[in-house]
């Protein structure tokens, strides 16, 4: 989840809305990578989720790496709620999985050594203190009552609105991790392109991440239970919008659409003022209830921004958001994926061409059928094991082309960071199939034997 934003006078017309989005445009040589992910964290002896104080804690985590590795905290309210070093952050999710949010990084190479890194410091810490982290697209076992809420505003003033809309938000906020990628443009039209490519093969990454076939101790009947859970979050702020293939979208069209969302918050000297269900187009005319006579900033706009959660989204950049948590060697699969699709003109064409026929209907159709079959959904004659084949080879030459060498140029692109996917093509298995199969097999439908063979 976001952190609060900084930075931005008055909004003093309409147009700054949109102006806003377009600053994030940056000429090709200026693009970055930002990789975020989410790990569940556990108590190793109980295999109870972290609790934010005590001895083996998400406190004590937070500390350790501070303490360690030479990263500065967050505080809010006086408690450690994250940590900041060199353009990354370390953030707490509303039930307790740790997240990072990488730095903007020029390759994959520098992306996935970011990753490692990240990971190493975490087990360092969480080994000394009897704790161990997962990734998995949602909690297998522990209930909601199990997974204490965060102390941060935010997450306060979400979980009150979480409960009055949709049927799954708590869900979403207590028992779900992602993985997912910031990705640049050049211009509006630029955006456009990505944006609709984004959205239309989102549920590619769903079925190739598949990883959360498991919910409150039992299978689901869903490959990835996360995506699952946010089709019924909160129908105002999430979905593959139509909206976006349609002729005239652009800037001033997700203005408009975000403007439209009710709000969750206003973050004033340090706090989270209830703006729940209420309108940023009152906060632009000063008649925004929970602030009377005051109007917004850009930062006021940019943390309203963070409130909406479709498939992906534009902020000042595209962030990819379909892929459930997962092991460790597949986190630098899913960078290695969007950026071979969107940092290669020809690649993103190609990868433009495959989709741009698919109907409304369509679209939506192959976001249910990954969350449900994975690799193995079909609606009308739309394959997905046959287009995911067709896209990791489309992305595969976007990374030939892009040509970043790594390991001091011995390694000559970044290809070989789509061999997970790769296998999971071939065998026709994702994570989650894998994990059923397990479950059904050698664990003998014991689930907790998914943390030890599974755990970072």
């Amino acid at each position: 989840m976001s952190i609060p934003q900084t930075g931005g006078g008055l909004i003093e017309n309409h147009s700054q809305l949109a102006e806003y989005l377009a600053k994030g445009c940056k000429p090709k040589d200026q693009w970055r990578i930002g990789t975020e992910h989410e790990k569940f964290g556990y108590c190793q002896d109980s295999l109870l989720p972290l609790p934010y104080d005590g001895e083996r804690s998400i406190r004590a985590v937070l500390e350790g790496l501070q303490r360690l590795y030479d990263w500065q905290p967050v505080n809010e309210d006086g408690k450690i709620i994250g940590l900041t070093k060199h353009g990354a952050s370390v953030s707490l999710e509303p039930g307790g999985a740790l997240e990072l949010s990488g730095a903007p990084l020029e390759t994959i190479h520098q992306t996935c050594d970011e990753v490692n890194t990240h990971l190493a410091e975490v087990k360092s810490v969480a080994d000394g203190i009897g704790v161990k982290f997962i990734g998995l697209g949602a909690a297998p076992e522990w209930t909601h009552e199990q997974m204490p809420l965060m102390p941060k505003g935010r997450y306060k003033l979400m979980n009150d609105y979480m409960t009055k809309v949709g049927t799954m938000g708590t869900a979403m906020m207590r028992r779900t991790c992602t993985v997912q990628v910031n990705l640049d443009f050049s211009s509006e039209a630029d955006m456009v392109q990505k944006m609709r490519v984004a959205l239309a093969l989102q549920p590619v990454a769903t079925a190739l991440f598949a990883n959360s076939p498991f919910f409150e101790g039992q299978p689901n009947g869903h490959k990835s239970w996360r995506a699952r859970i946010w089709r019924s979050l909160d129908a105002d702020r999430t979905g593959m919008l139509p909206f976006v293939f349609e002729d005239g979208f652009g800037f001033e069209r997700w203005a408009e659409w975000v403007l439209d969302v009710p709000m969750y918050f206003v973050y004033r000297d340090g706090e989270y003022v209830d703006a729940l269900g209420m309108s940023f187009r009152d906060f632009l005319k000063g008649e925004l209830p929970a602030l009377p006579g005051e109007k917004p900033t850009l930062s006021d706009w940019a943390d309203h921004l963070t409130t909406v959660f479709p498939e992906a989204r534009v902020k000042q950049f595209i962030e990819m958001r379909g892929a459930d948590g997962g092991p460790w060697r597949r986190l630098c699969a899913l960078p290695a994926f969007w950026v071979g699709l969107m940092y290669d003109q020809t690649a993103l064409d190609a990868a433009w061409d495959l989709c741009k026929g698919w109907t409304v209907e369509q679209r939506e159709a192959l976001r249910v059928g990954a969350s449900v079959d994975g690799l193995a959904a079909q609606v009308d004659d739309i394959n997905m094991h046959d287009v995911a084949r067709e896209v990791v080879a489309i992305s595969e030459a976007g990374l030939v082309a892009r040509s970043r060498p790594g390991a001091g140029g011995l390694v000559p692109d970044e290809t070989h960071f789509l061999s997970a996917l790769k296998e999971t093509l071939e065998s026709g298995q994702t994570p989650a199939d894998e994990l059923l199969a397990h479950y059904h097999g050698d664990w003998g439908e014991d689930l907790t034997r998914i943390y030890a063979e599974y755990s970072y």
